[in-house]
């Protein structure tokens, strides 16, 4: 019998795994930001998206992260998520798409979510990129 995903895995260990993907995604820097600036209020929010999101989800060998990347940016864009999306923008370079992959991915979600999303995505890819795009 198969065990399930994560069983026999602590919390502490997927926190741990979490993490390493978080850091390697998004940048030290940014999660050095993020863990600086919890407090009491957010700190186990902070906990939960590492062990949850990162050490849970973006860990499965599944999607490789590229996949994920795109993924990502597509939900952001429906969702309106302007502030998330920025980040993943960024990480979407460290993740190994390009810009051109990404001009591609925010044309085709103009389609799918609508092309005020897509225009607001394309403002944000232009601030995050820069003279890049």
């Amino acid at each position: 019998m198969t065990r399930p995903r994560g069983e026999g895995i602590t919390d502490g260990e997927r926190y741990d795994a979490g993490m390493a993907v978080r850091r390697e995604v998004l940048s030290d820097a940014h999660v050095d930001r993020a863990t600086a600036n919890q407090t009491e209020l957010t700190e186990e929010f902070q906990h939960f998206i590492s062990r949850y999101a990162w050490g849970e989800v973006w860990t499965r060998p599944g999607l490789d992260r590229r996949m994920r990347s795109v993924a990502v940016i597509t939900a952001l864009i429906a969702r309106g998520h302007h502030e998330e999306l920025a980040m993943h923008l960024r990480a979407a370079l460290r993740n190994g798409l390009t810009v051109d992959e990404v001009k591609e991915v925010i044309l085709q979600s103009a389609i799918y979510c609508g092309v005020p999303d897509a225009n607001s995505a394309f403002r944000i890819a232009q601030e995050v990129y820069g003279s890049e795009s």
